[in-house]
């Protein structure tokens, strides 16, 4: 396998970053074909053009050479300190992906270590993620916990 290299993205990248983050969601969330995403797609892109300017996301592609095989991000945020989190400093692993071609080679691993040592570097004291059945045995295998007792209220509709 070719090296595979991390670079962090900024908005000036932000076309090329949500032509992966569209193929994400569609994937994630399995979006049928010829749905109208333009909502969402606008969505996505208001929230890059403030998050990543402000600081509160970092955005990064995995690259192999000149090819953009994966990306990844993780959004910074606070929450009351506690016991097993000081700061407060927190984050959510996000949007980690993999083109198909590209998979079971580690790059998804070297995706979330990339970010999880930004994370540690700003003092995050707590990274938090969702994941599908297909990456849990690699969170599991960074030593990312199951977290009991979690539940989650949707307070919008889906669509």
């Amino acid at each position: 396998m070719n090296e595979v290299t991390i670079r962090q993205v900024s908005v000036n990248e932000l076309d090329k970053l949500m032509t992966w983050r569209m193929e994400v969601l569609s994937e994630v969330f399995t979006i049928p074909y010829g749905t109208d995403t333009s909502a969402l797609e606008q969505a996505n892109r208001n929230y890059y053009l403030h998050a990543l300017p402000a600081g509160e996301h970092i955005a990064c592609f995995a690259e192999i050479g000149e090819k953009t095989v994966g990306c990844g991000g993780i959004c910074l945020q606070h929450e009351m300190p506690s016991p097993d989190n000081p700061t407060g400093q927190c984050a959510y692993l996000m949007n980690i992906y993999v083109r198909p071609a590209y998979r079971k080679q580690h790059i998804g691993t070297t995706i979330v270590l990339w970010l999880v040592g930004r994370a540690r570097n700003l003092g995050i004291g707590k990274i938090y993620l969702e994941t599908s059945d297909m990456g849990r045995k690699m969170y599991q295998h960074l030593h990312f916990e199951e977290m009991k007792d979690m539940l989650k209220l949707h307070l919008c509709q889906k669509q």
